[in-house]
């Protein structure tokens, strides 16, 4: 009995030992590999709501302006087409226009993965933030700016040549409505008109909710609010292929639509960096023009005595003269203008030559 527990002690022992020297002969299993930090998500897109309402308002703006007809048949239909026109304050306006292309420019899906690509690592975003702070012009050089650049120009354009071109339609019609008597007539408060042409181009506009959202939507990479021109806008019935490329240079305003778009993309164009957003938008060339139309139609309101006149007001430096502004704010193509007729050459009557009695001859 107690060999036998001796034995299976030593049996025990044994096994042991062995065990462990097996143990000790395995291979050790490999190390965890290292944890590796996920790089930080780069910050959403992000516009500004200030600025979408401002591009909300210009678009609202040229819609409702360029929609005035050009048939009146009384005074106040012509009243109520000139609260329309005069409704834009000049500095908003412009701005308005730059926002629009902002967002116009992040609907380019090859310009804001473009800038986006610079978003991931935060030194190098933030130089590159720095740089279009400092130069918008920065914003050209990325892949797909020219195709941005061209939906901007494009869709600016042809909304200031539907301006331009219904307003040489209301021109006309001052000369055409003078057949009815009624337009021959004083116009009514004349003071008052002007007056409220003053105020108003003094207001800034209001944004409609709804087109607020859908170019919120927009920015964001949503539906788009323009769809994507042709590749040739002359080719009504061609697929559209692609986007058309505008090679630069572009206008001061372009420029600036695509450095806040590119700002955007970088998540630096929120409600927190409006003031510097603005910095960024700001345009006072292209503000000219718009301060000049309004004086001349201030000028215009303040002589115009009969309804007709106040037509010619609204279809040459309400509608034609903003129109042409935009046109060349966005550097789309102006409309040919036909040169003016030669004045006549001034006819000299040439004095008759009395002519001479003849001589007799003496006899």
């Amino acid at each position: 009995m107690f060999s036998t527990t001796r034995t299976r002690a030593a049996l025990t022992a044994i096994a042991v030992v062995a065990a462990t020297l097996l143990a000790s002969c395995e291979t050790p299993p490999p190390p965890p590999p290292p944890v590796v930090a996920a790089p930080p998500a780069p910050p959403p897109i992000t516009l500004s709501s200030s600025i979408i309402e401002k591009a909300s308002a210009y678009r609202g703006y040229m819609q409702r302006a360029a929609a005035i007809g050009s048939t009146f048949e009384n005074g106040d239909q012509i009243q109520a087409s000139l609260k329309i026109g005069v409704a834009y304050e000049p500095k908003q306006f412009l701005s308005g226009a730059t926002a629009y292309a902002a967002v116009l420019a992040l609907q380019d899906p090859t310009y804001v993965a473009s800038v986006r690509a610079f978003a991931t690592d935060p030194a190098q975003r933030q130089s590159v933030i720095n740089q279009i702070i400092a130069d918008p012009a920065y914003a050209v050089g990325f892949k797909g700016s020219d195709t941005a650049a061209g939906r901007i120009i494009d869709t600016l354009g042809a909304g200031g040549l539907k301006l331009y071109t219904s307003g040489k339609a209301v021109k006309q019609a001052a000369y055409d409505v003078q057949r009815a008597k009624w337009s021959l007539l004083p116009v009514l408060d004349r003071d008052g008109r002007l007056a409220y042409a003053k105020t108003m181009s003094s207001t800034p506009g209001l944004a409609d909710s709804a087109d607020v959202a859908a170019m919120q939507q927009a920015s964001m990479g949503g539906v788009p609010v323009v769809p994507a021109p042709p590749a040739d806008p002359t080719a009504a019935s061609a697929p559209v292929v692609g986007l058309r490329s505008a090679p630069p240079p572009y206008k001061p305003l372009v420029i600036r639509g695509l450095a806040v778009a590119a700002l955007a993309a970088l998540g630096y164009a929120g409600d927190d960096k409006l003031p510097l957003i603005e910095a960024v938008m700001a345009e006072p060339a292209s503000a000219m023009c718009l301060n000049m139309g309004k004086l001349n139609l201030y000028q215009c309101l303040a002589v115009a005595k009969p309804h007709y006149e106040d037509v010619f007001c609204l279809g040459q430096h309400v509608m034609i003269d903003t129109g042409m502004c935009v046109l060349k704010a966005s550097g789309a193509e102006l409309p040919y203008e036909p040169p003016p007729p030669p004045k006549p050459e001034p006819v000299v009557k040439k004095k008759p030559v009395a002519k001479k009695a003849p001589t007799k001859k003496k006899g």
